[in-house]
């Protein structure tokens, strides 16, 4: 989980759900569940024959109040879960870099995002393009690395933020809180993950990274501490 790992602190089971390791029912999770990225699409059952038993997982935590994180892929597995949908090698095509994202109103009153945004509020980009950030109430940096995308959000859910390339960047739904980019991402690993993609400039991406690493890894740590304390009150 690159950064995240030490920010979620002692007691995170991680289960490789592609190497055949069961995925749990809700009531064997714990006190919260994140479901990370992968390069197979939502729908990928046959290559991917555990992906029915996480969008079920994601769907009960998301009902029973299970405190819930859902990154890129697993984002994409929630809308989906939700009765949303997602579309594979979306248009305009792969989103990779330093994604602008463009958070609404409604992200300030979200147990998660309004805390991680108001850790770092008066951090605004100020360099985001205009067709991201002209409406919104703040824009923060992440890293980004996909070709599908979530077009359709479950009923009921709440849209939290978007990008120039794609609308449904973060949403809550339920318990669960489901994000297109990586806020968990450092550099490096996205630098691997651009150097395995064949339809983007790598080097370019990887420059884009570096050039906002810092704002992105502000932004992801109070994410990642927004989350563990919506899973432990400090008061």
């Amino acid at each position: 989980m690159d950064r995240f790992a030490a920010r979620l602190g002692p007691g995170v089971r991680l289960v490789l759900a592609f190497a055949g390791e069961p995925v749990p029912a809700v009531a064997d999770v714990g006190d919260a569940l994140v479901v990370l990225g992968g390069t197979m699409s939502a729908y990928s059952d046959d290559d991917a024959p555990w992906l029915p038993a996480v969008r079920d997982l994601l769907a009960d935590a998301a009902r029973s109040g299970v405190p819930t994180l859902g990154i890129c892929l697993g984002g994409q597995l929630l809308a989906v879960a939700g009765g949303g949908s997602v579309q594979v090698a979306a248009p305009p095509g792969r989103e990779a870099g330093a994604a602008a994202i463009a958070w609404r109103e409604a992200a300030l009153a979200d147990p998660v995002t309004g805390a991680a945004l108001a850790a770092v509020a008066g951090a605004r980009d100020a360099t985001a393009p205009t067709a991201a950030g002209a409406d919104a109430v703040a824009v923060t940096r992440a890293v980004s690395m996909h070709a599908d995308a979530v077009v359709e959000l479950p009923d009921g859910a709440t849209w939290l933020a978007s990008s120039e390339m794609y609308p449904y960047q973060a949403f809550r739904w339920g318990s669960a809180l489901g994000v297109q980019f990586h806020p968990e991402a450092g550099p490096a690993l996205a630098a691997r993950w651009a150097a395995q993609a064949d339809d983007i400039d790598a080097a370019a991406v990887v420059a884009d990274i570096e050039e906002h690493a810092d704002e992105a890894a502000r932004f992801g740590q109070s994410l990642a501490d927004a989350f563990v304390t919506s899973i432990r009150p400090t008061s």
